[in-house]
Parts: structure tokens; C-alpha cells; sequence
């Protein structure tokens, strides 16, 4: 089975890693058109400081007396020198260059156009018959750190998108689901006896023919509980009539019978009459813990319903019973009182069964709603424990019995909404078993 998966957080982390991807990958492409933009507009404004700067430089180095004498312009206040330049004769003999130049930065030869070193974006322009040659310089760091401060004013924002984009998908996507997550809820909380159609309008119309096999599902398995329930009840409720009549013509041949062969053979029909009429009162029992009508809706006290099962059961003399019950204070549950007594007669009948017959079995219900029954005897293994509750399990087979005491109890717990809690030895005890369960 392929392991599952939570629908809500990967559309929540799959849709905020799709925006951020997208958004870096529009940050990126800006960057680069506006690093373009910026490259060409330094580029002319490099070329006109150039060409503005060479047409004063020339009168002024044609006016010299001598013009082989490099001379730089004096800065009429300090500030940072971006671009420099320097004026050149056809050899390359330096003639004027600006106060902050770097004369490293330039090619021992000058050359006309632009072009860019490891370290400079140049440009080179000629004038007077190519006789004096201007270049003018920019650092590439300047251009550098335009680039990272526009790209740092680009992802900024994204720090602040991410987590909001975060929240509103995850947000946005709880809600669109939110007829998925009452649907399941819905689902949840449901018994295991309530197989009614569940409500669809709230759900994406992708998820509504799920929805609708899911209902029909449903009533396909309602149809065959019920078929199986009513069949499990119709057939003991009929074997009833039959088996009783055979039942007492069977004990009066017992009595009319001489001693001998016949006699033991009517006493051995009469056992197995009395074991198959037992076996229909179990099943009629399952079929009324299979049923879903096993809570009432106002709660009732179940200090009565306790006491006439045990004083029932007292009418035997072999049986011995010791009853512990709050005496001043009701104990209210919604178990069906039917239910209830169902349930406790066969706890009890199972403590009687397997217990040890010298010592009284103990029914103890609590203030708080604690219903248990425990009895001596050996201690159960851990790996039979867990399947007791199955149908027609018995820990021992010279115990006799179907099998079905502990499963109509667990049908009818699971049914209400309760837990059933076995244990062995019982609690506090070395040995023992102990069966117990809140009814509140």
C-alpha cells in the first residue's frame, strides 16, 4: 500500500515554491534588461562626457606654448571622480587628464571606440586629423554595485512575499478544501453501526462522484448487514418455538424412561437441545449488538439494571456473586438498558465459565461510570488475549460454550462508542482476568 500523503500541504508548499521560483525568475530577467538599460545609458553619457570634454581640450592644448606638457585640471572641490579621462598625442604622450586619473588603467596607445578592460569600461574618440586622442574611463565597479543594489532592491521584497504568500495559499487552500476536511470529519466520527448516506454539497464537484460511491457503498453494506441481522435474528427467534417443544418432550422421556441405555441417550439429546437453544439466544443476542439503536437520549441510571442481572444470576445456588455499587450517588449512562444487560450477562457468564469455582466473581461499578468484572483463576497468555473478542473464540474448549460472550460485548461497546479493556492477571492481582469499561 503507497504510503498517503497530505493533499493541503503539498498544494500549500508546491503553490509558494511555484511563486517564489517565479518570482525569482522575473527578478532575474528585470535585472538583466535593466542592467542593459544601464550599460547603454553609461555608454552615451561616457561618449558625451568624452566628445564635450575633447572640444574644450583642444583649444586649450593648441593655445599652449608648449603642448608636450601634461597638465591636470585642478578640482574645484573634493568629490568622487567616476569617470576619468586623459588627453593623448597620436604616440601616446600623455597632454591633460582629469586630478583623480589612473594612468594604469589606460592603454599604452589610445585607442578610438568603446571597449572594456578587467577593471574599466573605456571610451576612445579622435580629433585634428587624429593627431590628439581622448579616452575617458569608468570603473566596472561602479557599475557593479548598481547591479547588486538594484538586484538587492528586487529580493528585498521577497523576504516579506514569501511568508505572506505562505500564509494566503495555505489559507486559501484550507478553505477551497474545507468541504474535503468536513467530509472526513464527518467520516471520523461516525460508529461503526451508522451507515447512513453522508452530505455532498460541500465538496469540490471533482470529489462528488468519489462521494457518491462512496454513499452507495454504503448502502450496499447497510442492505447486507441488515439481511445478515435479520436473518441471524429471524432464525433464532424461529428455532425458539421448535427447540423449546423438543426440549420438554425430551425431559418428559427422561422422566418416563426406565433406567438404562434409552435414558442416557434422552439425557444427552436433552444436553444438546439445551447447548443449541443457548446457541439461539447468543445469536439473537449479536443481532441486537449489531444494531445501531444502542444509545438512548436522555441518560438513565444503570444502578437497577445491574442489580436485577446479578440477582438472577444469585437464584442459582452454585453461583457466588459480591456486588459493588455507589449507593448514594446515581450512575448515569446512554446505553440502551437492553444493551447493558446483555452486555453484563455475558461478562459474567464468561467470569463463571473460565474463573476459578471456589472463589466469587467481583462486579464492580464505580461512581465515575467504571463498569468491571473480574474473577480468579489462571492467567490468560497475551497472544490468546488479543483474539478473545473474536466470534466463537474460547480460550478453552472443556469449558463449553460458543464462543460468542466476549464478541457480543465488543460488538456492543464498539457499537456505543465505549472500550472494551481485557486484562490478565487483573489489575492489582497476580492472576485473575478482568474485563472493564467506562459506560459514561
Amino acid at each position: 500500500m503507497s504510503q498517503s500523503f497530505s493533499l493541503q500541504r503539498r498544494l500549500g508548499f508546491g503553490l509558494t515554491l511555484g511563486v517564489v521560483v517565479l518570482w525569482l525568475v522575473a527578478t532575474m530577467l528585470t535585472v538583466l534588461i535593466v542592467q542593459h538599460s544601464i550599460n547603454k545609458t553609461l555608454d552615451s553619457s561616457l561618449e558625451e562626457t568624452a566628445q564635450r570634454i575633447l572640444s574644450l581640450a583642444v583649444v586649450e592644448i593648441l593655445n599652449r606654448d608648449s603642448t608636450d606638457l601634461l597638465q591636470q585640471v585642478a578640482a574645484l572641490k573634493p568629490h568622487d571622480e567616476y569617470i576619468t579621462y586623459v588627453v593623448r598625442d597620436s604616440e601616446g604622450t600623455p597632454l591633460l587628464a582629469s586630478h583623480d586619473i589612473n594612468l594604469s588603467a589606460f592603454p599604452d596607445t589610445p585607442q578610438v571606440g568603446l571597449r572594456s578592460t578587467e577593471t574599466h569600461r573605456l571610451y576612445g574618440i579622435s580629433a585634428v586629423s587624429e593627431t590628439i586622442f581622448i579616452e575617458a574611463a569608468e570603473p566596472l565597479t561602479y557599475r557593479q554595485r548598481a547591479t547588486r543594489e538594484m538586484l538587492a532592491m528586487l529580493l528585498l521584497p521577497l523576504a516579506v512575499m514569501v511568508p505572506l504568500s505562505l500564509i494566503g495559499i495555505w489559507w486559501f487552500v484550507r478553505y477551497s478544501l474545507g468541504g474535503l476536511l468536513a467530509y472526513r470529519q464527518a467520516l471520523e466520527v461516525r460508529d461503526a453501526g451508522d451507515l447512513s448516506s453522508l452530505e455532498t454539497y460541500h465538496l469540490p464537484s471533482e470529489l462528488v462522484p468519489v462521494a457518491e460511491a462512496v454513499d452507495q457503498l454504503l448502502a450496499r453494506l447497510r442492505r447486507t448487514l441488515e439481511a445478515e441481522r435479520s436473518f441471524n435474528a429471524n432464525s433464532a427467534h424461529e428455532l425458539r418455538t421448535p427447540l423449546a417443544a423438543a426440549l420438554a418432550q425430551v425431559q418428559r422421556l427422561c422422566s418416563e424412561a426406565p433406567p438404562g441405555p434409552l435414558l442416557e441417550r434422552a439425557r444427552q439429546i436433552e444436553s444438546s437441545l439445551q447447548q443449541l437453544s443457548r446457541l439461539s439466544e447468543k445469536l439473537m443476542q449479536l443481532a441486537k449488538s449489531e444494531s445501531s439503536k444502542l444509545l438512548i437520549e436522555v441518560p438513565q441510571d444503570i444502578r437497577p439494571v445491574v442489580t436485577h442481572v446479578v440477582n438472577d444470576f444469585c437464584r442459582a445456588p452454585e453461583v457466588h456473586l459480591e456486588v459493588t455499587l455507589p449507593k448514594d450517588v446515581p450512575v448515569l449512562s446512554s446505553l440502551d438498558p437492553d444493551a447493558l444487560a446483555i452486555l453484563l450477562r455475558n461478562l459474567i457468564e464468561n467470569a463463571l465459565k473460565y474463573g476459578a469455582q471456589q472463589q466469587p466473581v467481583e462486579v464492580i461499578l464505580t461512581r465515575e461510570g467504571c463498569l468491571s468484572v473480574i474473577n480468579a483463576g489462571q492467567v490468560v497468555p497475551e497472544e490468546v488475549l488479543a483474539t478473545l473478542t473474536d466470534r466463537f473464540q474460547r480460550y478453552s474448549t472443556q469449558a463449553g460454550g460458543a464462543g460468542l460472550g466476549l464478541a457480543i460485548v465488543s460488538a456492543i461497546t464498539t457499537g456505543a462508542g465505549l472500550r472494551l479493556q481485557l486484562a490478565s492477571p487483573a489489575r492489582g492481582r497476580k492472576e485473575g482476568f478482568s474485563a472493564s469499561l467506562h459506560l459514561l
